[in-house]
C-alpha cells in the first residue's frame, strides 16, 4: 500500500525545515562553494591546521551573517547545515549545530564596529587566527568587549596557556587587574625595564587557590602559598621563578629574613616579595626598601638589574599608597590580595600546641 507524502508526519517536518523553494538555488549554490571551501581547507591542514581551520570559521560565519542565511530559512537553517556538512564530511569534526552557531558568534563578535574592523587588519593575522578554537569559544562566551577579548587572545599566544589556565585568568579577569598595582618604577627605573615591571604586577592578587581560616596570620599566609608554589607562580604570571621563603641575608653582623624571594627571568632581577594580612601603612615600606638595597648588595650579580620590591597587603588605600612611594627611591610595587575560599569558624588557624596533643592521649 502506497502512502502519500502529505500524510507522513517526518516528510511533513523536514518540509518544514528546509529552505523554501525561492532560497533552495541559492543555498544549493552556496552550500557547492562551501564544500570546495572545506576541501580545500583539509588540504592545507596537514601544514597549518589550527590557523586554517579558523580562517574556515571565519569565511563561514562571514557568509553565514552577509547572506542573511539564517533570516532567509528560518530557525531550521542549522540543524539542515550540520546534516549537510556531517554528511559530506563523516570523518571532520565541528559541525554539530552548537559549534556552527559559535562559528558565526566568533564572526560577529570581532566585528563589532567599522572601527574595530580597520584595527582589526593586522589583529586579526597575527593573532586570532593563532590560538585554538576551544579558546576562542570561551573567550566570546565570557568577554564583554572587543579590547578584553584581545587581551586574552594575545596573553594566551604569548603565554601559551592551556584551556584551563585561560579559564582561571578569566573567571578571576586578570584583564581589570594587570597592570593596575601602584608603583613607583617609573622614577625608580630605566624607561624600558620600568614598562616591563609594571606589566608583570597585578591589582588584586587572585588567592583563591588557598583554603584559610578567617583568623590566619602572616606565617599562615606564607606557608600556604609555598604549599601551593605552583599555584602561586602562575597568579604570579609568566618570567616568576622561586628562590627561597625565609631566605637569610647578613648585614652588618645580623640576619634578616624577607618573606619570599623571586627571580624574574624577563627582568633579570630578583624580586622581593613581603606579604602583609592588614590595610597598608607607609611604616611596612621602610622594611621593604631594606630588602632591596641589602639584596643588591648581597645577591646582585652584575649580569642582574635592579631588584623589586612587591608589597602585596589585605587591603590598601591608594593615595596614601603613592604619597609613601614618593619618597622612595627602590622600585616597588604595592597591591592587594583576595581570598574567596574560608574555613568554617570552628576551625582552628594553627596546630595544637604540644601540651593538647600530650592531654588528648592521655585520656
Amino acid at each position: 500500500m502506497l502512502l502519500s507524502k502529505n500524510t507522513n508526519p517526518k516528510l511533513r517536518f523536514m518540509k518544514n525545515t528546509l529552505p523554501n523553494s525561492n532560497h533552495s538555488e541559492e543555498y544549493k549554490s552556496w552550500i557547492l562553494e562551501l564544500k570546495q571551501k572545506i576541501r580545500q581547507c583539509q588540504i592545507k591542514a596537514a601544514i597549518k591546521v589550527n590557523t586554517e581551520l579558523l580562517k574556515l570559521y571565519w569565511q563561514m560565519g562571514k557568509d553565514i551573517n552577509e547572506k542573511s542565511l539564517v533570516a532567509k530559512w528560518g530557525a531550521g537553517f542549522f540543524n539542515k547545515l550540520s546534516r549537510d556538512l556531517k554528511a559530506e564530511f563523516p570523518d571532520m569534526t565541528g559541525f554539530s549545530v552548537t559549534n556552527l552557531k559559535y562559528i558565526k558568534r566568533f564572526y560577529l563578535f570581532y566585528n563589532q564596529s567599522d572601527i574595530i574592523r580597520q584595527q582589526l587588519v593586522d589583529e586579526i593575522e597575527l593573532s586570532i587566527f593563532k590560538i585554538p578554537w576551544s579558546h576562542h569559544i570561551y573567550i566570546i562566551s565570557k568577554c564583554k568587549t572587543m579590547k578584553e577579548a584581545l587581551f586574552y587572545v594575545n596573553q594566551t599566544m604569548e603565554n601559551g596557556w592551556s584551556r584551563s589556565i585561560l579559564e582561571h585568568n578569566i573567571d578571576s579577569e586578570l584583564y581589570k587587574r594587570k597592570n593596575n598595582a601602584i608603583s613607583n618604577f617609573s622614577k625608580s627605573l630605566p624607561d624600558v625595564q620600568s614598562d616591563l615591571a609594571n606589566q608583570i604586577l597585578k591589582d588584586p592578587y587572585n588567592f583563591d587557590f588557598l583554603t584559610m581560616t578567617k583568623d590566619y596570620c602572616e606565617k599562615e599566609l606564607e606557608d600556604a602559598l609555598i604549599h601551593n608554589i605552583t599555584n602561586f607562580l602562575v597568579e604570579l604570571g609568566r618570567g616568576f621563578a622561586y628562590v627561597g621563603k625565609q631566605v637569610p641575608l647578613e648585614v652588618g653582623g645580623k640576619t634578616f629574613f624577607p618573606d619570599l624571594l623571586f627571580y624574574h627571568l624577563e627582568l633579570r632581577c630578583f624580586v622581593v616579595v613581603e606579604l602583609k594580612t592588614k590595610d597598608f601603612d607607609p611604616s611596612f615600606l621602610g622594611q621593604l626598601n631594606f630588602y632591596v638595597t641589602a639584596i643588591n648588595h648581597v645577591m646582585k650579580k652584575e649580569c642582574d638589574t635592579p631588584t623589586i620590591g612587591l608589597l602585596i597587603c589585605k587591603t590598601k588605600n591608594n593615595i596614601i599608597a603613592q604619597y609613601a612611594l614618593e619618597s622612595s627611591n627602590s622600585p616597588i610595587g604595592i597591591s592587594e590580595y583576595e581570598l574567596n575560599k574560608f574555613i568554617p569558624d570552628n576551625f582552628k588557624s594553627s596546630l595544637p600546641t604540644i601540651q593538647e596533643i600530650e592531654e588528648k592521649l592521655a585520656e
